[in-house]
């Protein structure tokens, strides 16, 4: 069998079959994350961000290949998440520019194409780094090409790209030495493997073996559940469990046994309107809760978590039930502001504390739940401002937060903070009187000048910088560098707060989340107020789920 011309219809197959592969294998991905954080993440963002684009696949009918390609690149843009994401994004983006004139394509356009999606990804990525997805995507496509020189049949060149895909994710930890100390390849060039083994088991009309018996939905039963009662015969302080949670986890063997009777057992603690299918491979949830982020870490226990959606149902209800008869008429838009600033942060207590200091519209997420491209879009529209500010506070939304910039349809400026506190820094240093310029400088100038400390535990032993990590342990990382271990909790806030303060420090805000208790955040303020007395302490109930505790020395 032989292919020698690819039209839309096929490539359509290959693009559904790809991000069935990768889907079915996220969670392979993500257990490679480098660090034992039980944040791992690659996989759920590149499945999210795949999915997005198939979705967009499955709404086009056409032979034309080119108009397949463009579908691809649209929903893979606004449906990026994470850093992963976003090159995955680019890769099918300057492969759907390349052949966005043609109907169908032969062998040598094929492997040009994958060529065109690696200069287009490489030029995306303001400091590309060697070892990683690019590398992948890199030495693959460059092979597609040297086959297509004198190979014919696109399945050809489609082994020449899975063969040279593979062999160049085996020699990833040659090229970035924290992966072969930890000894793991890269995860994102690991997820863009499985999209390449899917295209190639497509055009060969292979069964994938992974392939998972489709779930019940949940649509009808979340809508017959809501409907039990009316909104408006009820009063928004009645609502005991106030935000609906949808997610799907996608299960791993590895982990705990997953018994779905025990599992809905368990999470009906957490709240009611507890809906749970599930199938070998996939459960999906639906529950009303008041601390969403418990769901989530307890579902965690059984694999990684996908497509979540978190949403306020007293907020929902009160703008239902709030409406007069005067209040439905159309009402005028609110005038726009010159400056809005859009942020990210996951917690509830952590999103009241950024709107308290001057965030205009906060998205939830974070670890685990980087916004999509649309996401920030839409956060963009809703601050309704001439010129916006992007605070990602996550290393892992900074390009989604550049992509979002660039399609928006206002002035938008994205500071690159890394973490919570970074963007508080930025926040307080903003000021509504100043110039664009002006802002961008000064916040980009206060970033400078705090430090950032987590506390977690590991999800597996592991060695990282000659520090030996124990399955368990609770970790203290400095500006994203694991810097101590302890089998206590507290013992280990206190050594890394330790290694954060020097002489020039004069506040530290210790943001508590989920994991810690009042108490022992109480006497973790003390032991600073005890250690260091010139150094003032403030407490804040951040309520981060993964992250006990989260800490900003300046």
């Amino acid at each position: 069998m032989s292919i020698r011309n690819l039209d839309g219809k096929a490539f359509a197959e290959m693009i559904l079959y790809g991000a069935h592969h990768l889907s079915q294998n996220a969670n392979v991905v993500d257990a490679l994350n480098v660090f034992p954080v039980p944040d791992g993440d690659t996989g759920t963002n590149m499945n999210l961000s795949m999915t997005s684009g198939a979705k967009e696949v499955e709404q086009i009918d056409t032979a034309n290949i080119g108009k397949v390609a463009a579908s691809l690149s649209k929903g893979l843009l606004m449906g990026a998440r994470g850093n992963s994401g976003v090159i995955l994004s680019q890769l099918f983006r300057g492969f759907g520019k390349s052949i966005e004139q043609k109907s169908e394509i032969d062998a040598k356009e094929f492997a040009a194409a994958f060529q065109a999606g690696v200069d287009t990804a490489y030029k995306a990525v303001m400091k590309p780094v060697e070892g990683t997805i690019l590398t992948v995507a890199k030495d693959a496509a460059r092979k597609a090409v040297h086959a297509a020189r004198t190979e014919t049949d696109i399945i050809a060149v489609m082994e020449a790209v899975v063969k040279e895909a593979s062999a160049s994710l085996e020699r990833t930890p040659e090229l970035l030495p924290v992966l072969k100390e930890v000894g793991v390849v890269d995860s994102g060039g690991k997820g863009l493997l499985y999209v390449y083994e899917g295209f190639l088991a497509s055009l060969k009309g292979e069964k994938l073996s992974d392939k998972a018996a489709a779930l019940p939905s949940l649509d009808d039963l979340v809508s017959a559940e809501h409907h039990k009662s009316a909104q408006s015969h009820m009063n928004t302080e009645d609502i005991e469990f106030g935000y609906c949670t949808e997610f799907m986890v996608k299960l791993d063997k590895e982990k705990d046994s997953f018994q779905e009777d025990a599992f809905r057992r368990d999470l009906s603690r957490f709240g009611d309107s507890l809906l749970v299918v599930s199938d070998e491979n996939l459960a999906k949830v639906h529950i009303h809760a008041e601390v969403p982020g418990e769901v989530l870490t307890y579902a965690q226990k059984y694999g990684s978590l996908i497509n979540m959606k978190i949403e306020n149902m007293r907020e929902q209800h009160s703008a239902i039930v709030g409406q007069t008869k005067e209040d439905a008429a159309v009402k005028a838009p609110a005038e726009k502001q010159p400056y809005g600033v859009v942020t990210v942060a996951m917690g509830e207590g952590i999103a009241e504390l950024l709107k308290s200091i001057g965030a205009t519209v906060v998205i939830e997420g974070g670890q685990t739940m980087n916004p999509s491209t649309e996401d920030i879009v839409q956060a963009i529209k809703d601050a309704n401002a001439d010129t916006v500010v992007i605070l990602p506070n996550n290393s892992n939304i900074v390009m989604a937060a550049n992509q979002a910039a660039d399609v928006a349809d206002q002035t938008v400026i994205v500071v690159p903070t890394k973490t919570v506190p970074q963007g508080m820094a930025a926040l307080l240093a903003f000021n509504s009187a100043a110039s664009t310029e002006e802002n961008e400088s000064n916040m980009l100038e206060a970033i400078t000048h705090v430090k950032s400390g987590q506390i977690t535990y590991a999800v597996r032993d592991t060695n990282i910088d000659g520090i030996d990590i124990k399955k368990g342990d609770f970790m203290g990382i400095l500006d994203g560098k694991i810097i101590e271990t302890a089998s206590e909790q507290l013992t280990a806030a206190k050594k890394l707060i330790a290694e954060m303060i020097d002489e020039d420090s004069e506040i530290v805000t210790i943001m508590k989340g989920e994991d810690a208790s009042e108490e022992e955040a109480e006497e973790l303020a003390k032991y600073v107020s005890e250690t260091f007395e010139d150094v003032e302490v403030e407490i804040h109930d951040g309520k981060q789920p993964l992250y006990s505790y989260i800490l900003a020395v300046e």
